[in-house]
């Protein structure tokens, strides 16, 4: 953490947590792709009265016309992985979109259904859960992350979190500390895209004869590469790309698991953020610390790639060390500047590589932080007697 440039890439893992055999905040792919493809088309109550599904719910026409494209979602790779199948459906898109056949119309009308529902299973997912029913569990865990990220000394360059959630655990965390982060939004009523403020920094005035200024210490960079629940599209300015409160709809500029990630990454405003990441990563003496990140998109691998060309760069992973794919790859690889971590927690049935474990045992105690415990409860204790009164 002493090291001069630091940055984090948070994946989906660190905003899933499960606590009673319950989860508090969004299931990662495998689970989700699960209940995705093995969800009853039909539900009936005790009273046998049909109960309406959700809206992304696939109907028996759904499923019976992806059979007939030989694609069985129950039992294959599509149950265990959203991406595969939503590469099913664009590859099948542009196929019928570029035949003249009647038949293909049509079928490429109930292929874009098919894309809708799996859009819109993604949104109420990052929406709606128990997090957003009262349970504070995932968002304290993302307090406390922020609350020891921001004691890195002063003297160095402020860090970077770079995260592929579209969630906003990141920005709630931030706004409930008092933290001032730069997410690469200006303005007030209308905050509008603007990577000009990744260049940035936040600074307190000392003295107003002497113009004298000093950085402030809490401040952080917040990239997120693959959008936003509270991103939306206009047709307004060089960069039409708002930032707002959530809306009822799926946004328009999430980029959901495609085979067109790496592409729809070339667009605004996704090339200014993956240019951040790559220049960040690349500098001298860096290291970049990824937890919850499985390595599934190539389009940040190859830039990780790229960075460990470089004799100074440092890579943390967190993860299971029996983990396939690509961080199988990286273990074999025995490079001295890449440490894997993970395996069993120092708490029975904990994970060494989980979000939980990273922030209480990982990163640097701060001395304060019973203070500030003590203050917070005092806050919350007298906050309920006033309110009581």
């Amino acid at each position: 953490m002493n090291a001069r440039n630091v940055a984090f890439l948070l994946g989906a893992g660190c905003s899933s947590m499960w606590v009673d055999g319950k989860e508090c905040g969004i299931p990662t792919m495998a689970p989700l792709a699960k209940t995705f493809c093995t969800h009853p088309t039909i539900e009936l109550d005790e009273n046998l009265d049909q109960v309406e599904p959700p809206k992304w719910a696939l109907v028996a026409d759904d499923v019976e016309f992806l059979g007939r494209l030989g694609a069985k979602l129950k039992g294959t790779e599509y149950e265990k992985n959203l991406e595969r199948l939503m590469e099913l459906l664009h590859s099948l898109r542009f196929v019928f979109a570029r035949s003249d056949l009647a038949k293909h119309v049509e079928q490429k009308a109930k292929i874009e259904s098919l894309i809708a529902k799996v859009q819109n299973f993604l949104w109420e997912h990052c929406t709606d859960g128990a997090f957003a029913h009262g349970d504070g569990s995932v968002l304290a865990l993302y307090e406390s992350f922020y609350r020891k990220l921001v004691m890195r000394d002063r003297s160095l360059p402020r860090p970077w979190v770079f995260t592929t959630n579209y969630d906003l655990f990141n920005e709630r965390a931030m706004d409930r500390l008092g933290v001032p982060y730069a997410n690469g939004f200006s303005g007030v009523v209308e905050r509008r895209f603007n990577p000009a403020t990744f260049r940035y920094a936040l600074a307190e005035q000392l003295d107003l004869s002497n113009r004298k200024w000093t950085a402030v210490d809490s401040f952080i960079y917040l990239c997120k590469l693959h959008g936003s629940i509270s991103w939306t599209e206009d047709d307004h300015g060089l960069f039409p790309i708002r930032e707002t409160v959530p809306q009822d709809v799926p946004g328009k500029v999430m980029i959901y698991p495609t085979p067109a990630k790496q592409n729809s990454s070339l667009g605004s405003p996704y090339a200014d953020l993956f240019r951040e990441f790559q220049s960040r990563i690349v500098r001298e003496q860096s290291v970049l610390i990824t937890a919850g990140f499985a390595f599934g998109d190539e389009h940040l691998n190859n830039i990780i790639y790229q960075a460990l060309t470089i004799p100074t760069f440092r890579l943390i992973v967190f993860a299971d060390p029996a983990s396939t794919g690509e961080i199988a790859k990286l273990i074999a690889l025995k490079d001295p500047r890449i440490w894997i971590i993970g395996g069993e927690g120092p708490i029975e049935g904990s994970r060494a590589h989980y979000f939980d474990t990273i922030v209480e045992y990982f990163l640097p105690q701060r001395p304060a932080e019973r203070i500030d415990d003590a203050v917070r409860l005092v806050l919350e204790t007298f906050g309920r007697k006033s309110g009581e009164v």
